[in-house]
């Protein structure tokens, strides 16, 4: 292990330094994972019931979608298992499926929103993933809001951004209301709610037992939890409604499914916006569903990335071309893409959502500009149906 220099001094050759480096890198993550190697034990011992009741988010009376203990999609699939999980992890890691990300891939764009946008026209900046500043008739909504460095249950392993927001966090207009789709954590991110409580005390909401989650969390955050298809007012003009949509929810081993998550209608006298954070295709029926009950559309927000392997990703997260087919089906004038180029999740290059997508735009015979992928910093006005960019500054 050791070679002995001229002078009698003692050297660590490269090989010792570098195992020793990497020794106390696994111990730092090891610390970062007692807690959930405790809620796997749980899980896996007959304390398993303990860890359901701990997790247990909403108690409710049954419906379609929910059993009492968990809900469920009544069209859907069931989330993979995780057998089927360990199978695409050493498919991704050891099989060299999983396309390599740059460590450092920001946007030439920056964004410096004005502290209310008046009238009947929208605002929408592209802050990154599938966090939007939507700005209109006075009010300040955060959709999905993610300033993390990580999106994970620890600080130093999970999924890490390769760009900075597309706002700074200080820059900022007064928050009046955030929706939170649901429990995953590149979407509810427990450490941005606390500085949006603490900055601005915006109302939160999310669907049932998201409210829960995030409260357990910080009690000064106002949250508020509701059903599928339940319309909340949150201003003089502007309602938003939840919508069934086809995903799951976790936040670790033991709460499968027992948050929901939707999909949002935003609705005010600038028209309509359909935001889906997070879906599978399945047979276009909640789309289209969206559509009669709750169109026309102005604009869409639907999720283009994160979608490799198509076996293991298929009933959780559209592709590109799934995506095109959504905007047919829910009608909306005009949508912008979501959910790629900030944080790697699945095994697709960093630029392969943008490259399916304008294949499938053009293979249904759509212009692109009625469906738009934006860089995080720019943004897109209404009225105009054209994305504007502010200049690069400091950050």
């Amino acid at each position: 292990m050791q070679a002995r220099a001229p002078h009698g001094r003692f050297v660590f050759k490269r090989p010792v330094v570098a195992d020793l480096a990497a020794r106390l890198a696994i111990c730092a993550v090891a610390r970062q994972l007692i807690p959930l190697a405790r809620a796997m034990q749980d899980h896996l011992s007959g304390k398993r019931d303990d860890a359901t009741r701990r997790s247990r988010y909403y108690t409710g009376p049954v419906s379609d979608h929910f059993n009492g203990v968990r809900f469920f999609d009544p069209t859907g699939a069931p989330p993979r298992s995780r057998a089927n999980l360990l199978r695409w992890m050493i498919q991704s890691r050891w099989r060299g499926t999983r396309a390599k990300w740059p460590a450092w891939a920001p946007s030439p764009y920056v964004d410096h929103p004005p502290a209310r946008v008046e009238g009947a026209s929208w605002r929408i900046s592209y802050v990154g993933h599938a966090s939007w500043l939507v700005q209109t008739a006075g009010l300040n909504l955060l959709l999905d809001p993610v300033w993390s460095q990580r999106v994970s249950p620890f600080r130093m392993i999970g999924p890490k951004r390769v760009n900075d927001p597309g706002t700074t966090f200080a820059d900022l207009p007064p928050i009046d209301v955030v929706l939170v789709s649901h429990a995953h954590y590149d979407h509810l991110d427990l450490p941005t709610l606390s500085r949006l409580a603490a900055a601005h005390r915006p109302r939160v909401i999310a669907p049932l037992g998201n409210n829960t989650i995030i409260r357990n969390h910080d009690l000064s955050i106002p949250a508020e939890g509701y059903d599928w298809d339940q319309r909340v007012t949150i201003g003089d003009s502007i309602a938003v409604t939840l919508v069934p949509t086809r995903h799951w929810s976790a936040r670790n081993f033991s709460d499968r499914n027992m948050s929901l998550w939707a999909s949002f209608v935003i609705e005010s006298s600038a028209g309509r916006i359909y935001f889906v954070a997070d879906s599978g295709y399945g047979d276009g029926a909640y789309f289209r569903r969206a559509r009669d009950r709750y169109g026309p559309f102005k604009l869409a927000i639907l999720p283009i990335g994160a979608y490799e392997p198509r076996w293991f990703m298929r009933d959780q997260h559209i592709n590109p071309a799934e995506a095109v087919q959504a905007l047919l089906d829910c009608g909306a004038e005009t949508a912008l893409a979501s959910h790629y180029g900030t944080f790697q999740l699945t095994d697709e290059a960093i630029d392969a959502p943008l490259i399916a997508l304008a294949d499938a735009l053009k293979l249904a015979g759509i212009p692109p500009e009625r469906f738009r992928a934006l860089k995080p910093g720019q943004v897109w006005h209404t009225a105009s149906n054209t994305p504007f960019s502010a200049p690069s500054g400091d950050r």
